[in-house]
């Protein structure tokens, strides 16, 4: 296939409205088709602001032959049953984290997606923002020495009661919804094979998820990662390195602003400097590496796998803590 990826956006989330739709209307690899929603009133209005089609309902999307791939930002609860759903109906699929809430389920998605030639993502969209492949590129040349200790921190103010964030049966609760951005960093920059030694998941009053934890991880070199979540805090969002040599630090890490030049802070062990970095909206690029995927034949996105993995451990950690 040539010429923009057709996509049909499934469900009228508030991430579908606010980041991944105007991204994928100003992207020239994508083009959005349809909408579809339970809510036909949503529905159309969301259709109207884009200029796409309205669908009454997430099977009719997939029905539609104009459709060539989807994004789905429904609760976390149904991504493994539209995404599996959009897969085999031979639709590529960037699906909202995380891609399923049990490693089972992602391993069904990965091994669907890559016998039949289709692009699978879970949208994680911070490791397409171009200031962390400045960060492994400082690693890679040793800037701080030899790395000996990484953390990251993701926690949120709370939400109203009724947000889905809060509703486990819809999938809520910290790790889930905070909690993957602090894995898939150390995964990023610590790379395979993480193992999770300890981790503690809790309940605060008034919440019926978890509403905050933190997991020690531990590299196979012996890295160790410190990592905090939550969704009853104030804002924080960033991680850093210390090295034998000195230490990065990146702060808003993981939710900055598309118009806003960002900050590497670089301590080498000289003069301690700040790495000034242009805007970039890491939705558009993430849009446009997902299109890219579609593309060039398609790909599963494995280490979403590995990322199943890790959360699972996490809570098996912390309920045996």
């Amino acid at each position: 296939m040539t010429g923009p990826l057709r996509i049909g956006i499934m469900g009228c989330a508030d991430i579908a409205r606010r980041r991944m739709l105007p991204a994928m209307a100003r992207a020239p690899l994508t083009e959005v088709v349809a909408v579809a929603g339970r809510d036909p009133a949503r529905t159309r209005e969301l259709a109207a602001v884009h200029g796409c089609r309205p669908v009454d309902g997430y099977a009719a999307l997939l029905a539609d032959d104009a459709v060539e791939a989807v994004y789905v930002p429904l609760p976390a609860s149904l991504h493994a049953e539209w995404a599996e759903a959009a897969l085999r109906s031979g639709r590529h699929v960037l699906v909202e984290k995380p891609a399923a809430l049990r490693r089972e389920s992602v391993r069904r998605l990965v091994e669907l997606a890559s016998g039949s030639g289709l692009a699978l993502m879970e949208n994680v969209m911070f490791v397409h923002h171009g200031r962390h492949a400045v960060v492994r590129k400082l690693l890679a040349d040793r800037a701080i020495g030899e790395l000996r200790g990484f953390e990251a921190h993701f926690t949120v103010p709370r939400r109203s009661e009724d947000d889905i964030r809060r509703r486990p049966e819809l999938g809520g609760g910290a790790l889930w919804d905070t909690g993957v951005y602090p894995l898939r960093a150390a995964r990023h920059f610590l790379g395979s094979g993480l193992r999770v030694v300890g981790a503690s998941l809790v309940r605060g009053p008034g919440h019926r998820v978890d509403s905050s934890g933190a997991a020690l991880l531990v590299a196979p070199d012996g890295t160790c990662a410190h990592l905090s979540f939550g969704l009853d805090h104030a804002y924080r969002s960033g991680y850093a390195l210390w090295g034998t040599g000195g230490s990065i630090t990146v702060d808003r890490a993981f939710t900055p602003g598309a118009d806003r030049w960002t900050e590497i802070r670089l301590d080498d062990g000289s003069e301690p400097r700040v790495l000034r970095q242009p805007p970039e909206d890491q939705a558009y690029n993430t849009v446009m590496a997902f299109a890219a995927a579609a593309r060039a034949g398609g790909t599963a996105d494995a280490i979403c796998l590995e990322q199943a993995r890790l959360l699972d451990d996490v809570r098996a950690a912390a309920a045996r803590a």
